[in-house]
C-alpha cells in the first residue's frame, strides 16, 4: 500500500524557489503523471504550455498580478481547457460538436483543474514546490493572444513548480464538520466553526495569502 495521506495533507504553497533545473525527464513524468487523471469520458480536454520564453514570461508575469514567482520558478506552466481538439475530432468523424454548451466548460475546466492537481501531487512527491497562479484569469484575452491560443481554448491557470527556498507552515483548514456532511446540506453550525476557525489562522505567525 502507497501511503499518500501525509504527503497530501502536508501541502503547502511555495513562492520562492531555487534556480536548480529539474533533472531531465522530470517534468514529462508529472505531466504523464497528470494525463492519469480522471477524465468526463476520457476527451482529456485541456493543453499545457510550458513558458521557457524570458520576454513571454514577463508579460505574463505583468498580467498576473506581478507575481514574481512567475518570473523566478524553474517551470512555468500554464493550464488551458481545450475542447477545440474534441471539437476537431467530431468535425472529422462525427457527430457534430455542438459548442457553447455549459457542460462541455465544465468538462474542460474540471479536466484541467484534475489533471494539474495531479501533477501538483506527482511534483511534491518528487521534493518540488509548487504555486498556482490563479490571476492569469485576470487577463485572459490578452493571455490567449499571448500564447497563440485559438477558440475553444482557454486559461484557467498556472503553475509554478522548483526546489522551495524557503520554509512554510500548512496552513489549517475547515473544520471537517463544515465540508462533510451525511444525506443532506447542513450549515447550521457554520457561524460557530468558522469562528472557531478564525481563531486558529490567528494563532502564531500567518501571512495572508490563501495555500
Amino acid at each position: 500500500m502507497t501511503d499518500v495521506l501525509p504527503l497530501l495533507q502536508s501541502h503547502r504553497s511555495i513562492r520562492k524557489f531555487r534556480s536548480d533545473p529539474l533533472p531531465d525527464g522530470l517534468l514529462e513524468d508529472i505531466v504523464r503523471c497528470g494525463q492519469q487523471a480522471s477524465s468526463s469520458s476520457n476527451l482529456q480536454a485541456y493543453r499545457i504550455i510550458q513558458i521557457t520564453d524570458p520576454d513571454l514570461r514577463k508579460q505574463l508575469s505583468t498580467l498576473a498580478g506581478q507575481q514574481t514567482y512567475v518570473l523566478e520558478a524553474p517551470v512555468f506552466l500554464v493550464f488551458c481547457a481545450d475542447l477545440r481538439r474534441a471539437q476537431g475530432v467530431c468535425d472529422q468523424i462525427g457527430p457534430p460538436f455542438v459548442a457553447g454548451m455549459t457542460e462541455h466548460f465544465l468538462i474542460a475546466t474540471v479536466d484541467t483543474a484534475l489533471c494539474a492537481q495531479n501533477c501538483t501531487v506527482a511534483a511534491e512527491s518528487q521534493g518540488l514546490g509548487a504555486c498556482y497562479i490563479g490571476a492569469v484569469r485576470n487577463h485572459p484575452a490578452e493571455i490567449s493572444t499571448l500564447l497563440g491560443l485559438p477558440q475553444q481554448v482557454y486559461p484557467l491557470f498556472g503553475l509554478c513548480l522548483g526546489y522551495p527556498a524557503q520554509e512554510v507552515e500548512v496552513k489549517p483548514r475547515l473544520p471537517l464538520a463544515a465540508v462533510l456532511q451525511e444525506n443532506r446540506f447542513d450549515e447550521s453550525q457554520d457561524a460557530a466553526l468558522i469562528e472557531d476557525y478564525d481563531r486558529n489562522m490567528a494563532t502564531g505567525l500567518r501571512q495572508a495569502r490563501q495555500i
